[in-house]
């Protein structure tokens, strides 16, 4: 029996496995480090789902990073929470100088941070900044973690959607985190315009197979100020129903590895600037969704995985 069935799950839940790493509840504190995007510059319009902010969440901007974490921190300290991980949240965080990146990441460190959480790219990772990074690791004695998109497994999907990487570009960019020891997240959008079913399918056994540690799963939203954006007003974007998102994610954790953390389940959409988000539904009442079908077909994360 898979230990999270025990603990009274069907699939291997976040909070759940940092309480057993660190003893007690840790808080994901999002950082805005200033950093831009690849596929935002010079004029490009960047993936089609992105909007301005680089992540869809409203953090803090124009102070420093220590000041962003001492500000979150008071207001969780509030609920008891004494251990954090500093994420570095908005657009690409591994796209800077060599320098720049060291001096960042070291601010976000105090005797309160756990764990370090790096959002980046698969085309903006080499050797040269995973190696600063296990020097940072191993200088702190900090965990170190890398949240990496994939959104996924079909490439034709990754063109039109101006992802502006190939499957084979991610896959060897987790190769090379996986050799470092680091701890590295995938993200998978299951429910992107011309994805079906076995592209979900398929991009469950593809993170299994090359061993991630972790899975984002996010639901299509639509954003003012992203491609997609235009497309929904001009209604040339066809959006699946809640009913089916909710079959995918099923289908996913069925055929996904039962050691692979699940860290979301569906997305959580901005408070302005959405033209479309989770069909009108709280997260939760979606996560519910969820949880109460793998309920109802007696299934769980890894059921049905060939590669575990």
């Amino acid at each position: 029996m898979y230990d999270f069935l025990a603990d009274g799950y069907r699939y291997r839940k976040l909070s759940v496995e940092l309480k057993k790493k660190y003893g007690e509840r840790v808080q994901r504190l999002p950082l805005n480090a200033g950093f831009t995007c690849p596929n935002r510059e010079n004029g490009k319009p960047g993936c089609f789902f992105c909007d301005e902010t680089g992540s869809g969440f409203t953090t803090f901007a124009g102070i420093t990073i220590k000041e962003q974490i001492q500000l979150m921190k008071e207001r969780y300290r509030k609920k008891g929470i004494k251990k954090f991980i500093a994420y570095f949240q908005n657009y690409t965080n591994t796209y800077a100088p060599l320098e720049i990146l060291e001096q960042t990441y070291v601010q976000a460190l105090d005797e309160d941070v756990v764990q370090l959480d790096i959002a980046t790219r698969p085309d903006c990772i080499n050797e040269e900044i995973l190696e600063m990074l296990k020097r940072i690791s191993q200088r702190y004695n900090i965990s170190v973690s890398l949240d990496m998109g994939l959104q996924t497994a079909n490439y034709h999907t990754l063109v039109k959607i101006n992802r502006g990487h190939t499957l084979a570009e991610y896959i060897n960019a987790v190769l090379m985190v996986k050799k470092f020891g680091f701890e590295i997240v995938s993200h998978v959008i299951l429910n992107l315009p011309g994805d079906n079913m076995l592209d979900v399918i398929e991009s469950a056994k593809i993170l299994s197979a090359l061993r991630v540690d972790g899975v984002k799963i996010h639901s299509l939203y639509i954003v003012e100020g992203s491609m997609f954006g235009e497309m929904y007003k001009r209604n040339q974007l066809e959006i699946c129903s809640l009913e089916t998102y909710v079959d995918r994610v099923v289908r996913f954790l069925e055929n996904l590895s039962p050691r692979i953390t699940i860290h979301r389940l569906v997305a959580d959409p901005p408070t302005t600037g959405t033209l479309f988000g989770n069909w009108g539904k709280s997260k939760l009442e979606i996560v519910n969704m969820i949880e109460r079908k793998l309920e109802d077909d007696d299934t769980y994360q890894g059921k049905r995985a060939k590669v575990i």
